[in-house]
Parts: structure tokens; C-alpha cells; sequence
């Protein structure tokens, strides 16, 4: 099994604090209609009530947006979220993904089908060791019974 990402109490820190700035703007928005509703009728001090009603909506949902950039930041890191163009720091933030597997570059070719150098084909494993690879694909769903027992049929076969 791989080992578990590790996120830095950093990024943990600017996540919760995008959070609360997020649901706080959520709520400063969301504020400007209930004023509305609570004074529907009333024209009393009517501009400056609007510039206030203006000012805490604009204000509310630049705290949303603000708010959801520090939580995909601190999600993603800085490169991860595209905050920072640079390819490096992009590789360090994908990098606990890149070590499963073999890595992401191996998962894309492996996804198309592609075989590169000198990459040995399963036929040359041992017939236990293809047989126990079946297995564990049937295992995990990714083999359907027919198919299972069609390959195992021609693995056996070639003992």
C-alpha cells in the first residue's frame, strides 16, 4: 500500500483560514438581502442604506472568491493551484503521486497502450507470478469471471 500524502501544517492553516473566509463572505452576502427583506418598504435614508447594502454585498463576495482561491491553495499547493507557473515546484506538489506506480508519466503511456524500451511483457514472468497478477486483477473487478477463466486457461496452457 502506498504511504499517505502528507500535507504541511502550513497548507492546513491557509486551507481552515480560506474556509472561514469563505463562509464569512457567504454570510456578509447573504446579509444584504435579509436587510432588504427586513426593510422592504422602508425609503427612509434610502442612499445611504443602498451604498451600505452595495458595499456589503461587493464586500461579501469578494470575500467568496478570496476565500475559495485559499482553500484550493492550501488544497493544492502553490503550483497545484496555479498560483505559481513554475514546473519545478508543480512536479515537488505531484510528486507523492509520481513515486505510485511508477509514475505519472508510466500511467499515461500505460492508459494508451504504449510500451517503451526495454519493458518486459507479462509473458515472460513466471506462470505462478501471472497467475497470482490475474488473481488480483479478478479480485479487484478489473477482470470479469469469463476473462479470468479464459486467461487463466491459456496461462496454464503454456506451463
Amino acid at each position: 500500500m502506498p504511504p499517505e500524502r502528507q500535507v504541511s501544517p502550513e497548507r492546513k492553516t491557509v486551507y481552515y483560514i480560506g474556509t472561514a473566509v469563505f463562509v464569512i463572505g457567504v454570510l456578509t452576502f447573504l446579509s444584504t438581502f435579509l436587510s432588504v427583506a427586513l426593510h422592504f418598504g422602508d425609503f427612509t435614508d434610502f442612499a445611504a442604506r443602498g451604498r451600505s447594502l452595495a458595499l456589503r454585498g461587493a464586500l461579501g463576495f469578494a470575500m467568496i472568491v478570496g476565500g475559495g482561491l485559499l482553500q484550493r491553495t492550501g488544497k493544492f499547493g502553490m503550483a497545484g493551484s496555479g498560483v505559481t507557473l513554475d514546473p519545478e515546484e508543480a512536479r515537488k506538489d505531484v510528486e507523492p503521486w509520481a513515486r505510485m506506480s511508477g509514475g505519472v508519466v508510466k500511467d499515461a503511456l500505460d492508459e494508451a497502450g504504449i510500451k517503451i524500451g526495454s519493458q518486459a511483457p507479462d509473458e515472460n514472468l513466471p506462470f505462478d507470478e501471472r497467475l497470482r497478477r490475474l488473481q488480483q486483477l479478478h479480485k479487484d473487478g478489473l477482470v470479469n469471471d469469463a476473462e479470468f477463466e479464459a486467461t487463466k486457461k491459456k496461462i496454464l496452457d503454456q506451463a
